[in-house]
């Protein structure tokens, strides 16, 4: 048999490619007519459960915009985030949409998407602050959350010789009302999902520079999916263009938080 395949042209070797790469996955996602997801419903407004016990939140709505494109059906499969990976691994579900960051070391265990959503580290202030830039908060109260990124980011700025000093508080509300309400701080350091939330309930906040981390969100695939990675490359792309993606957002954290993310 080895012999044999020594004696295949480049041509003929060409064309047994797809068959050497065959993609399970998506095969039986085409069969079913079916695709499963599989998200944590406990972390809003990217997944969550009404009041009916359904799950709905962003990634609930994007999985069901990429299975249309397919002209199939999202089937939505909740399992708890730290089971996520194993799930997928035995296969009980077929992807992984559930405001889950790239992580560079599962790369050898799975495939992963474009970023849909960048959760990243930003600094946020009133809208009539005078900071523009990172530089700017030389000299500054900055608050953070106890123990998050932003915490760590804000040490090692500290480290790095910027002269600030840090105000630590116990929720991302309480950080919020220290920089808008009491005004104990002149900017904080706030993950981009409480930013937009803030924003979409009407706060005064801007966002200042690009982020300072930045935290992927991506969909997670078998790491012998190839066929599937390229479906959803392509339907994230299609959705993007569509300005579909656009539109979940604005549902999500409401028509503020897109017009006032940076200045």
């Amino acid at each position: 048999m080895v012999g044999l395949l020594w004696l295949l042209t480049a041509e003929q070797s060409a064309s047994l490619l797809p068959f050497l790469r065959r993609d399970a996955t998506w095969q039986a996602i085409q069969q079913r007519g079916v695709w499963r997801v599989g998200l944590d419903p406990s972390f809003p407004p990217f997944e969550m459960l009404d009041a009916n016990g359904a799950p709905v939140g962003y990634d609930v709505d994007l999985a069901h915009a990429v299975a249309a494109t397919w002209g199939v059906r999202a089937e939505i499969v909740a399992v708890g985030f730290d089971s996520l990976p194993d799930t997928l691994k035995t296969g009980k579900i077929d992807s992984i949409v559930s405001a889950y960051p790239y992580d560079e070391r599962l790369t050898q265990d799975f495939r992963f998407s474009a970023p849909y959503f960048d959760a990243g580290l930003r600094i946020a202030v009133p809208i009539d602050s005078p900071i523009r830039a990172l530089t700017d908060l030389t000299g500054r109260q900055v608050g953070v959350e106890w123990g998050s990124l932003g915490d760590m980011v804000g040490r090692r700025l500290q480290r790095n010789g910027m002269a600030m000093t840090l105000t630590p508080f116990e929720t991302p509300d309480a950080l919020i009302g220290a920089l808008l309400d009491t005004r104990q701080v002149e900017a904080i350091l706030l993950d981009a999902v409480s930013l937009r939330q803030a924003q979409g309930r009407g706060l005064s906040l801007r966002g200042v520079d690009a982020p300072l981390e930045s935290v992927p969100y991506v969909i997670v695939m078998p790491q012998r999916a190839y066929a599937l990675q390229e479906q959803v490359a392509a339907s994230l792309q299609q959705l993007q263009a569509r300005g579909e993606l656009a539109k979940l957002e604005e549902r999500w954290f409401g028509a503020q938080a897109i017009e006032e993310q940076t200045e």
